[in-house]
């Protein structure tokens, strides 16, 4: 039996449909990554409160204050990171319904107020509150 084997035939890639699936791919990986914005770059400016609660004369209040540059304070005593977590600690021991006032500017990175929360929270401190500002004073 004879077999014709002819080697004028060149045999080629259709590149349309390649052509077609890479700009379906970059179509769906330019849409995917547009679609989330960072939050960082969303500006946000808190509201003044709505509701404030009256300070009762009877009740022990303690405040915790953090400034700009992050420093803390406990009352009007500057501390670090560290002894904010013992004074936290030795206030849970001594009395635990004890009224915690936190008092952050409002310029200061969220990530104080969270690290404060989260403290009290491990700690076992319930009676806390975020201080701000009254709503008649501009």
């Amino acid at each position: 039996m004879r077999l014709d084997l002819d080697d004028g035939d060149d045999i080629t890639v259709d590149m349309g449909p390649l052509i077609d699936c890479v700009f379906l791919l970059l179509i769906f990986f330019l849409v995917s990554t547009t679609m989330k914005k960072p939050e960082q770059e969303i500006p946000v400016e808190l509201p003044d409160p709505a509701i404030s609660a009256v300070a009762s004369p009877a009740q022990q209040v303690q405040n915790l204050v953090v400034d700009v540059e992050g420093n803390f304070y406990w009352g009007a005593t500057p501390i670090g990171q560290q002894e904010v977590h013992k004074q936290l600690r030795q206030w849970a021991e001594t009395d635990p319904g004890a009224h915690l006032r936190i008092r952050v500017d409002r310029n200061t990175p969220a990530r104080y107020l969270v690290q404060l929360v989260d403290l009290c929270t491990y700690e076992g401190l319930t009676n806390y509150a975020i201080h701000t500002r009254d709503g008649d004073v501009q």
